[in-house]
């Protein structure tokens, strides 16, 4: 990785952190704040919303974490160091998320057979409060956060976007209840968050899961380029091509070229790591040349 690259992954790791912290400590306040209120007034939008602000914190901490923990130092024991940690809390995010969509689901299935009365005015209040939080700590993930390529900063922002559409949906139950007393209002947004909540989990923890299992980025088209490195004068075959993040900013691809001779190998690793990097972004780059005549040996037990 060059210097500018270097220098722009520190920046962005810097401002994560930093918008990551003052969200957490947001959240966590007016978490407590919306414990109280849920019981107080009695509603499962509030308390829904306070369980889903609880895994927001949890998740915006353990988010925290991973990028603290990332920063630990590559060792003979862990050769990439621990940046993969980002792609295991985003993980343990989106599991939650689904988690949480579940037991509010259960709840409201509760709720609609015996709605319980519902202080209106106060849940109003609180909700209309939450929505405000939620907002303002969306726009500071947005902002000062890469939300669109870092699956870490991701899985938090969605944390924090299902939040948003609790508040909203709590909102909408008060409303409801103060003007028409149609307590159902209250499982009813319970519910349609829920599967909003359900949805963003989901596709966090498979995108997560795909990381793990070594998947290959969705950036990278390996026909395309299998394709250019065949272009290159001297090449006669490329096998054993593999792509994978190490995470999400991190790329790693490694292949076999097979060669005429004679050729400057020097001179082909030079273009064929210029055409990875400049078309597809791939820096981390290992290629293992062969001569045409090359038989790869295996050990046999």
């Amino acid at each position: 990785m060059d210097n500018h690259s270097h220098h722009d992954h520190s920046h962005s790791h810097t401002s994560n952190k930093k918008a990551l912290f003052i969200s957490f400590i947001l959240i966590t306040t007016f978490m407590i704040v919306e414990v109280i209120g849920g019981f107080w007034t009695n509603s499962l939008a509030l308390l829904s919303d306070a369980g889903h602000m609880l895994s927001d914190a949890a998740a915006l901490g353990l988010s925290l974490l991973a990028f603290k923990i990332g920063e630990s130092s590559a060792n003979s024991n862990k050769t990439f160091g621990y940046r993969r940690f980002e792609i295991l809390a985003a993980f343990l995010n989106g599991v939650t998320l689904i988690a949480i969509s579940l037991y509010i689901f259960w709840e409201a299935a509760n709720r609609f057979v015996e709605p319980p009365e519902v202080a209106s005015g106060g849940m109003l209040v609180i909700a209309t409060l939450g929505l405000f939080i939620n907002i303002l700590v969306a726009w500071i993930l947005m902002r000062g956060g890469d939300t669109k390529n870092n699956l870490n900063m991701r899985s938090a922002f969605l944390h924090v976007l299902g939040d948003l559409l609790g508040s909203v949906g709590a909102i909408a139950a008060g409303l409801l209840i103060l003007f028409f007393n149609w307590y159902l209002a209250d499982p009813i947004a319970s519910v349609l968050v829920a599967i909003l909540v359900l949805i963003s989990g989901w596709r966090v923890t498979k995108d997560a899961f795909h990381v793990l299992m070594e998947g290959k980025p969705a950036s990278v088209d390996i026909v395309k380029v299998k394709h250019e490195l065949l272009s290159l004068e001297g090449v006669k075959d490329v096998h054993d091509l593999h792509v994978w993040s190490i995470t999400s900013d991190f790329l790693s691809f490694s292949c076999h070229l097979v060669v005429s001779d004679p050729i400057n190998r020097d001179q082909l690793l030079q273009e064929a790591s210029y055409i990875l990097e400049s078309n597809h972004g791939l820096k981390h780059v290992t290629i293992q040349i062969e001569g045409d005549g090359y038989v790869e040996c295996h050990p046999c037990y």
